[in-house]
C-alpha cells in the first residue's frame, strides 16, 4: 500500500492529448445559449471523477471510439464557446465546428484498490488525474475534456471537465449516460435524445421583471463601496480546508425528526438547513446580519409549457433562502427550514421567467457576499455510471471548493455526503456543529452507530 496520501506521478503517454471529433459530419452553426447557460457564475467546468475495476474490453481506445460515436449527437460539445456578434457581444454562443473533445490518456503507478483506500481524503494531487489546458481565457478551453487514467492492476481512472454553460448537472450525467450507454451497447439507439435548442428559455421582450430575486445583486451608478459584511470575499482570503460528511439514512431521519410534528420537510430541506445553520454558526457573524443560502432548483417541469425531455443545457436556477442569524441558529432547524421551503415554493413559471428577464442585464451577477451555494449531484444517478464493466468504485468531484455539494454515496442511494471547504480557522467549530444534533439525536432516539465523519478533501 501507498505510504503517503500524494498520489505518484501521473505519466502522459506519447503525442496526448488528442482530439475526438464526431464520427461523421455534424450541423454547422451557433448555438444560442439562454440567459441561464452564460451566466459569469457558471463560467467553469464541472470535473468528475470516476474509478473503475480492471476490464478487459472497455479500453482506451474503446472510449475513444464510443465518444466520437456519441459527439454524433452531442455534437455542441465538440465545438467551442465563443462570445456572439455585436449587439450582443457580452453573450456567450456555442460554435458548432465540429473541432473534438480533448481526450488524454496516461498511466499511474497505483492500484484501484490503493486509490480507493486513499478517496476518504483525496488532496491536490488529483488534480493531475484531469489535463489541464493553458490557456489566455475560458473561451479558449475545450468544452469536453477527458483523462483516461490507466491503473497498476489494469484499472482506470476516468475524469472529465464539461462546460457547465452548455450542461447543467443533469445535462452531465444524460450526457454521460449516453456515451456508457454507446460504449456498452454499441448498436442500440440512446435512451434518450438530446435537444439542443435553448430558446425555451429565452427572455421575452421587452423584459419583464415582475418580482424581487434576492439571489442577485446589481451595481448601482456613482453609488460608494458599501460598507457591509462580506463573507465571500474573507473565505477567498483565508487557507481553505475542505471537509466532508457522510450523512446515513438514519441519520437524516434525525434530523427530520427535529421538524415533526410541527413541520414536515425532505431530507434536502432538513440537510440543507442544517450545514447552512452549522456553516453560520461556525463563521459567528453578527446577529443582526442577513445571510443567504442559494441551492439548485431544477425547473424542468416549473414551466409552462414544460422543458422537453432530454434538454441538457441549464435546466436549474438558484432558489435563495434568507434568515437573519440570530433566528437562523436559534434552538433548532425550523426557521431554516422554513426558509428553504419558502424559497422553493416562490420559484413557479412566473418567477422564473422574471429571472431570465432580469439576467438579460449583463450587470446582474450572483450575490454571494453572505451567501452558502449548495449544488446537488445527489440525485443525479452520477453513481450509476456503467461502461460495460459495472458501476464504479468511487464517484466524486475532482476538488472542492467553497461552494458545498452534496454528493451521492456508492452503495447506498438513500445516503448523503456533504464536501465543502471552511477556513482552517473555522473547521473544528464547523465539524463539531455538523456532528453535535446527530450525537444528542443518537442519545435520545438510539441510533446506532454514528456515520457521520470528517474528511480532508482537495481544495481548488
Amino acid at each position: 500500500m501507498l505510504k503517503s496520501a500524494e498520489l505518484p506521478d501521473c505519466n502522459l503517454y506519447e503525442n496526448q492529448p488528442i482530439l475526438i471529433g464526431p464520427s461523421a459530419p455534424t450541423p454547422r452553426h451557433s448555438l444560442y445559449l439562454s440567459n441561464l447557460d452564460d451566466q459569469k457564475f457558471l463560467r467553469f467546468s464541472i470535473k468528475y471523477l470516476y474509478l473503475f475495476h480492471k476490464s478487459a474490453s472497455v479500453t482506451p481506445d474503446a472510449l475513444k471510439q464510443s465518444l466520437s460515436r456519441v459527439l454524433l449527437h452531442y455534437y455542441p460539445l465538440a465545438g467551442r464557446l465563443r462570445t456572439a456578434a455585436a449587439p450582443d457581444d457580452q453573450k456567450l454562443e456555442v460554435d458548432c465546428n465540429g473541432e473534438g473533445a480533448l481526450f488524454a490518456e496516461a498511466f499511474m503507478d497505483i492500484t484501484a484498490d490503493e486509490f480507493l483506500e486513499l478517496s476518504r481524503k483525496p488532496n491536490r494531487s488529483w488534480r493531475k488525474l484531469l489535463y489541464r489546458v493553458e490557456a489566455l481565457s475560458f473561451l479558449d478551453v475545450p468544452p469536453l475534456i477527458i483523462q483516461v487514467t490507466s491503473l497498476r492492476c489494469g484499472g482506470m481512472i476516468l475524469c472529465t471537465g464539461i462546460n457547465h454553460c452548455i450542461c447543467d448537472g443533469i445535462g452531465t450525467s444524460q450526457f454521460l449516460h449516453a456515451w456508457a450507454h454507446v460504449t456498452a451497447k454499441e448498436n442500440l439507439d440512446l435512451p434518450i435524445s438530446p435537444v439542443h435548442s435553448r430558446h425555451v428559455l429565452k427572455p421575452r421582450n421587452p423584459p419583464q421583471i415582475a418580482f424581487n430575486h434576492p439571489q442577485f445583486t446589481k451595481p448601482v451608478p456613482n453609488a460608494k463601496e458599501p460598507c457591509h459584511v462580506d463573507i465571500f470575499k474573507f473565505l477567498q482570503s483565508q487557507p481553505l480546508v475542505p471537509a466532508s460528511f457522510t450523512f446515513s439514512p438514519t441519520q437524516l431521519l434525525c434530523l427530520k425528526r427535529q421538524c415533526v410534528p410541527s413541520l414536515k420537510c425532505t431530507t434536502f430541506e432538513a440537510l440543507a438547513s442544517h450545514t447552512w445553520r452549522s456553516w453560520i454558526r461556525s463563521l459567528d457573524p453578527s446577529p443582526s446580519l442577513t445571510v443567504k443560502l442559494l441551492f439548485s432548483v431544477n425547473i424542468r417541469k416549473k414551466l409552462s409549457p414544460e422543458i422537453p425531455q432530454g434538454y441538457y443545457g441549464n435546466g436549474f436556477v438558484l432558489g435563495c433562502a434568507q434568515a437573519h442569524v440570530k433566528d437562523l441558529v436559534a434552538a433548532n432547524l425550523h426557521h431554516g427550514v422554513k426558509s428553504v421551503q419558502a424559497a422553493k415554493a416562490a420559484l413557479n413559471d412566473g418567477h422564473v421567467r422574471s429571472m431570465i428577464d432580469l439576467l438579460e442585464d449583463k450587470t446582474v451577477k450572483t450575490d454571494l457576499s453572505t451567501s452558502l451555494v449548495i449544488s446537488q449531484w445527489a440525485k443525479l444517478g452520477l453513481e450509476d455510471l456503467d461502461f460495460g464493466q459495472g458501476k464504479p468504485l468511487h464517484m466524486g468531484p475532482v476538488a472542492s471548493d467553497i461552494y458545498c455539494l452534496f454528493l451521492p454515496v456508492i452503495g447506498d442511494v438513500n445516503a448523503v455526503r456533504v464536501l465543502v471547504s471552511v477556513p482552517e480557522s473555522m473547521v473544528e467549530k464547523f465539524e463539531f456543529h455538523m456532528n453535535e444534533c446527530l450525537d444528542h439525536e443518537e442519545e435520545n432516539h438510539g441510533v446506532a452507530d454514528g456515520n457521520g465523519f470528517v474528511e480532508d478533501i482537495i481544495t481548488d
